[in-house]
C-alpha cells in the first residue's frame, strides 16, 4: 500500500483562484466545481494562497447583506497553504489527514501547480488497495 502515490488519484484539473479575483465570481466558480476550496495561483501557476468554503462564508454574508460585492480572493484566503508532492504515498497523507489538518491540498511539482487532492481521493486510494486485498480466485 506504500507505493500508492498523489499523482495517480489527484484531481489534475482543479478549480484555482486569481488573488484580484471578486469573491463572488470565487463563489460561483467554487459551486459550479463542487469542490469545497481551492489554491489561490498567480500568473506563473505558483500557489499563493487557498479559498475554502469557510473562509468565505463571513465576508459573503456581508455581500449579501449591503449588495456590494467590494472583497477580493486575495483578501479572504489562507496565505499559508500546506502542499504535497505528486510522488507523496497516499497512506503518509492519510494519517495527515486523519487529524484536524485539511480537506484538500494542492499538489505541488517544480513550484507550480499540477493538482488537488482530497480526502476523498485518499479514500478511494485506499478503497481499491482494500478491494485488490480480497479478491480471490475462483
Amino acid at each position: 500500500m506504500e507505493s500508492l502515490k498523489v499523482k495517480d488519484y489527484m484531481n489534475m484539473r482543479p478549480v484555482t483562484f486569481d488573488p484580484s479575483q471578486s469573491l463572488s465570481a470565487a463563489l460561483d466558480k467554487l459551486l459550479t466545481a463542487k469542490q469545497i476550496g481551492g489554491p489561490v495561483i498567480d500568473a506563473n501557476r505558483q500557489v499563493v494562497g487557498f479559498l475554502s468554503e469557510q473562509d468565505m462564508i463571513q465576508k459573503l454574508i456581508k455581500v449579501g447583506y449591503h449588495c456590494q460585492d467590494t472583497h477580493t480572493v486575495g483578501e479572504c484566503m489562507r496565505d499559508e497553504v500546506l502542499t504535497v508532492s505528486p510522488e507523496s504515498s497516499i497512506i503518509e497523507l492519510a494519517e495527515t489527514m486523519s487529524g484536524q489538518k485539511p480537506k484538500i491540498y494542492p499538489v505541488v511539482e517544480n513550484d507550480q501547480l499540477v493538482g488537488v487532492i482530497t480526502r476523498r481521493d485518499v479514500l478511494t486510494a485506499i478503497s481499491n488497495q482494500i478491494g485488490d486485498c480480497f479478491k480471490h480466485p475462483v
